[in-house]
């Protein structure tokens, strides 16, 4: 059986934040990850924060939430963006897992850059190997 895993990207502000928290707590029987992404984008350090979800109850989608790009690297600059996705990791013992990446300025298109970072995931075992 193969598993669709696609980024679902919201936006980067408060409201896209507060959303992405909900979508965790609700769906907190289902959370798999919490990831930070880090990179830098003309001299600045920003932070992309997500959501890994295991597969839907048929099992042939797994969604990954994300908010791109657009919050301050938490060791550079404290942001209450990112202390609210501390604090939901919190709430539900998760650990915010860390990683390093290339931006998405890099890539010619979006889905190139998310096909990136899904590799990056199956690589590190963080979701399903390509079946």
């Amino acid at each position: 059986m193969k598993v669709i895993q696609r980024f679902i990207e919201l936006g980067e502000g408060f409201a896209d934040i507060y959303e992405l928290i909900e979508l965790t707590r609700a769906n907190q029987h289902r959370l798999s990850h919490l990831i930070a992404f880090h990179t830098e984008i003309k001299g600045r350090q920003v932070t992309s924060i997500a959501l890994v979800l295991t597969p839907s109850g048929d099992g042939k989608f797994q969604p990954i939430y994300i908010s791109r790009e657009g919050i301050p690297h938490p060791e550079h600059q404290p942001s209450q963006r990112y202390a609210l996705f501390q604090n939901v990791a919190d709430e539900l013992g998760k650990t915010i897992i860390q990683m390093d990446v290339k931006p998405s300025i890099l890539f010619p298109e979006i889905d190139l850059y998310y096909q990136h970072l899904i590799a990056i995931l199956r690589l590190n075992h963080y979701i399903a190997p390509l079946q």
